[in-house]
């Protein structure tokens, strides 16, 4: 046998032994369910786009619409004074000169307990801090993390499995997602493509691969296998960094939103 020969079975020999083992990851994410509260600049800015938009608007044409005197024309008035007032504060959507009368007074009662009220910022789940609501910090992006058991002590990682020899990688996520967080909830794969890689630090040493698939959660709720997770839950980016451990942390942390 010559001498090239061998050399090309020993380094075929040695990419077989040192053949990485490849796992794929669930990144399973509950996108938030409200609108971020705005900044004080925000609220500035949309107040002074609000007065300019109102300042430079055409006058509304109420004789064409609404009959005089009726409770049509009455209601649209306070409406419109509650606007100005709004837009350009207390002075403004104020006449002293208009003549007060029976129906608008009536009016302005029945009026009185309609105010708009948005979604209340604070959930009740958030006051009792339970971790595996789905309907927790509706601000933010929620993910999922199980709690396992790793070299003797308790982790908390992603939904995590291996490939079958000869399967593809979105195949095996797919696989995975049911295997890891049962099938009693709705879901939605982004791609098929791995949104990130992470390199395990070494076990015996055998290398491991790690390719993340992100999922959305449209309904439902995750249902782990109980013989490999002893816990789940929701939790935002920065309270994932505080429940992994740093090595983990480093490794997914560019994979996750900030919000």
């Amino acid at each position: 046998m010559t001498l090239a020969r061998q050399l090309c079975r020993r380094a075929f020999a040695t990419e077989a032994t040192s053949r990485p083992n490849v796992h794929t990851a669930i990144i399973l994410n509950r996108s938030p369910l409200l609108a971020r509260t705005p900044t004080p600049f925000e609220k500035a800015f949309c107040a002074y786009q609000a007065r300019i938009h109102r300042a430079l608007r055409n006058p509304f044409p109420t004789e064409f619409y609404f009959k005089q005197g009726s409770p049509l024309e009455t209601r649209f008035n306070i409406e419109e004074r509650r606007r100005e007032r709004k837009a350009f504060g207390a002075p403004f959507g104020m006449d002293p000169s208009e003549e007060r009368n029976e129906a608008t007074e009536l009016m302005e009662i029945a009026m009185k307990d309609e105010v708009d009220e948005s979604m209340p910022r604070v959930h009740d789940v958030d006051k009792t801090n339970d971790l595996q609501n789905l309907n927790r910090r509706g601000q933010r992006n929620l993910y999922l993390l199980l709690k396992t058991r790793e070299n003797g002590k308790d982790v908390w990682r992603f939904p995590q499995g291996s490939v079958h020899n000869g399967e593809f990688l979105h195949v095996a996520a797919h696989r995975r997602l049911d295997a890891e967080c049962g099938r009693h909830m709705d879901t939605w794969v982004v791609s098929r493509n791995p949104i990130g890689v992470y390199h395990p630090p070494k076990q015996n040493t055998q290398d491991d691969v790690v390719f993340f698939y992100k999922v959305h959660i449209l309904a439902g709720q995750v249902r782990p296998d109980l013989d490999r997770y002893q816990d789940f839950a929701w939790l935002t980016k920065g309270e994932i960094g505080k429940q992994t451990d740093e090595e983990y942390w480093l490794g997914i942390k560019d994979m996750l939103s900030d919000f």
